[in-house]
């Protein structure tokens, strides 16, 4: 098989061919009037030599017109090939086969030279954003070995790009990055800084080979630092609270001491002592309840999850509410894995924010669900009332922040903490379309109804 491709005739040589095959009948029938007719030997020879030289002549110059512009397209594609762009092909005419053909791979060149050119300015920023942003950015090879790394990765390694290169990485210190979970919270000790670092991995091939990247944000300065707020805000909140309590405390305390300094004792000290001291009990019990109040905050305990049907545990709840008749607007027929009690203590917070806030207009309450159409199918619970809506959204899921003379400010906080046990969310919002208050809970579905 091998043989009979080598002999094979080149496309040259068979256009060669065919061109000469094209004008031998007509050399041939020239040839043999000129030596059949009666001219002398000179004439004969002279015009033989003219017409075999002008047959050949003509078979090459055919020859050349066809191979030379096969020649410029694959010199062309040679180049477009290697990466040069900058060629282009003359007499690039639309009204001819070759010149279309022409046409076509300028056309391409141009297309291929623009996508270079933003392939080129993406590579230019993509390296520009790894080598400001602020986490350190590193990638390794199927054995583990270190092939990328960022500004940030040099300043946590302790070492530069050059030393970092094809270092293993249980020599770096990094080898618990590359196992276990892809998203996580991790202790890491390097040489530019120890403390908690938020990993994520993923996977990529480069030249067909697969490649780790992983991705390291420092979360010390971050943890601290809101720390450092949630401290300020729970140091304004108690100190607020028990200003509250103490400053009526010290205020009777002062005034009873000074009653029973008194000779003689008016005749209504007794009744006096007694009024003050039941104030002191009171805001006692008060601040006792505040901080049992806190303490339920701080100690939910885990959910215990267990099939819940959507639309009975929503009829089971507003079933409790007497105060204003509730509308539901059924949706379709869901079950989801949570704690039955906790989603009732849930509904029930978001429910009696309604109810309070519609009877002051004299407006209605609705709950609806519904299972959402994203990539991540959930359960949304609606809760819509007709009241004066919210006026201040930033400080709902505060603790301890409550607008009710009676309220104790860890409602809504502490059914935001169970909606995220259960892996959802719960948000509030005031309504576009009218007046009122939207809250939207979002619960995660069982994989059987999505």
């Amino acid at each position: 098989m091998n043989l009979g491709r080598s002999r094979r005739l080149s496309f040259d040589r068979r256009i060669l061919l065919l061109a000469l095959a094209a004008g031998l009948p007509g050399s041939t029938v020239a040839l043999w009037l000129l030596w059949s007719g009666e001219y002398t030997p000179k004439v004969q020879w002279t015009l033989s030599v003219f017409i075999v030289t002008g047959w050949t002549g003509f078979a090459y110059a055919l020859r050349e017109q066809v191979i030379r512009p096969l020649q410029t397209l694959s010199n062309l594609l040679s180049a477009l090939r290697e990466g040069d762009f900058s060629i282009r092909g003359r007499e690039a005419r639309t009204d001819e086969a070759l010149g279309l053909a022409m046409a076509e791979i300028n056309k391409l060149g141009e297309t291929l030279r623009q996508q270079r050119l933003g392939a080129v300015e993406a590579t230019a920023l993509l390296g520009t954003v790894m080598e400001e942003i602020d986490v350190a950015v590193l990638a390794f090879d199927s054995r583990d070995r270190l092939k990328l790394v960022n500004r940030g990765a040099e300043r946590l390694l302790g070492q530069p790009e050059s030393e970092l290169i094809n270092q293993n990485a249980e020599e770096l210190g990094l080898r618990e990055c590359l196992r276990g979970a892809r998203n996580r919270i991790l202790d890491l000790n390097l040489p530019g800084g120890g403390g908690r670092w938020e990993l994520r991995r993923g996977t990529f091939r480069q030249r067909g080979r697969p490649h780790q990247l992983v991705v390291l944000s420092d979360l010390t300065r971050t943890l601290r630092h809101e720390e450092r707020l949630a401290w300020k805000r729970l140091v304004q909140v108690l100190r607020h609270e028990i200003n509250n309590s103490l400053a009526p405390i010290q205020s009777l305390a002062d005034s009873m001491q000074m009653l029973v300094k008194r000779q003689p004792l008016p005749h209504d000290w007794r009744e006096d002592l007694g009024t003050g001291l039941r104030v002191i009990g009171d805001r006692s019990a008060g601040l006792g309840r505040f901080m049992s109040s806190y303490a339920r905050l701080t100690q939910l305990p885990a959910p215990e999850l267990a099939p819940v049907t959507v639309g009975t545990w929503i009829d089971r709840v507003v079933a409790l509410e007497h105060r204003l008749p509730v509308r539901v607007e059924r949706g379709p027929a869901l079950e989801i894995q949570a704690d039955g009690d906790q989603l009732d203590q849930l509904l029930i917070n978001i429910l009696a924010n309604a109810v309070e806030a519609a009877l002051d207009t004299g407006g209605g309450v609705r709950v609806r669900w519904h299972k959402t159409n994203g990539a991540t199918r959930l359960l949304e619970v609606e809760v819509e009332d007709d009241g004066p809506g919210l006026p201040r959204t930033q400080n709902l899921f505060v603790p301890f922040f409550t607008t009710k003379p009676e309220g104790s400010g860890i409602g809504l906080v502490l059914s935001q903490q169970i909606a995220e046990a259960h892996g959802g969310s719960l948000t509030l919002e005031n309504r576009q379309d009218g007046r009122g208050c939207r809250a939207r809970l979002r619960l995660p579905l069982n994989l059987a109804d999505v």
